[in-house]
């Protein structure tokens, strides 16, 4: 983390689909919460419900990537997408301040 600079992290958060906290949610704030106990670091939750899937339907769609291409790159592409919707976000907000 230093040699990248990283001031902060995105963890992506798997809720239920009716916005609840199952043991995968609450498993990824205990990781949070370890993390911070060996090094300070910014960290923020990034709803990753239905990222998945939509980038599968990316990858078929607009990529046409076969099966196994598919299985090869959805998880980093996956991760990808919860970052960028995470930066957005933090884009759009200052745009109103």
């Amino acid at each position: 983390m230093d040699a990248r600079k990283v001031s902060g992290l995105v963890i992506g958060l798997p809720a239920n689909m009716d916005g609840s906290e199952g043991p995968r949610a609450q498993s990824c704030r205990a990781f949070a919460r370890n993390l911070e106990r060996i090094r300070p670091v910014n960290v923020a939750f990034w709803d990753e419900r239905l990222s998945t899937s939509a980038v599968e339907r990316f990858l078929i769609e607009d990529l046409d990537l076969n099966r196994k291409r598919r299985a090869e790159v959805v998880d980093r592409t996956a991760a990808a997408w919860i970052l960028q919707g995470a930066l957005d976000r933090v884009r759009d907000q200052a745009t109103w301040l």
